[in-house]
């Protein structure tokens, strides 16, 4: 699930969305599958039932190979945040006041995702003000689907 990083495009509003585009591997696969779908689920063991991000063959807790994927609330809490200056790659130079936030699950604490904080689901990156930004804000997924197709978890504040 490690990130490619793809040529700049323009498609509107807010050009190359996609700039860094997740990779699917055989374990992550699932999670972005279910994404497409408009669903945030998460591998789980199907022998302990313990969580597990990111994907992986085997369960750290009892080492099975057996997994499922748990449906997930879709909610949780800013768990920390970053405002990249400057950019930390130059095709995002264009997006000052964009965001990365890591995102704590609210049903699995342990479980943290990485994505952008916005406004909406289709919005652009920097459509958040930098000062709403909050360690503990709630949040809740939303999904966008990038030009190349590939369907991404966005956040959204709970309390707008």
């Amino acid at each position: 699930m490690s990130p490619s990083v793809a040529p700049p495009t323009d498609n509107g509003p807010d050009p190359a969305p996609d700039l860094l585009l997740p990779v699917p591997d055989d374990d992550g696969a699932p999670f972005w599958d279910h994404a497409a779908r408009g669903e945030l689920r998460i591998q789980t063991c199907a022998d302990c039932d313990e969580l597990r991000f990111p994907p992986r063959p085997c369960c750290p807790h009892c080492q099975s190979f057996a997994a499922r994927w748990q449906k997930m609330s879709g909610r949780g809490r800013i768990w920390s945040y970053v405002l990249p200056h400057p950019p930390l790659l130059p095709a995002y130079a264009a997006r000052p006041g964009y965001n990365a936030i890591v995102v704590e699950l609210a049903e699995a604490p342990r479980i943290r995702l990485v994505g952008n904080l916005v406004a909406a689901a289709d919005a652009p990156l920097n459509s958040v003000d930098p000062a709403r930004l909050r360690i503990g804000a709630p949040v809740k997924v939303a999904f966008h689907t990038l030009p190349g197709g590939v369907t991404v978890p966005r956040w959204l504040l709970e309390r707008p």
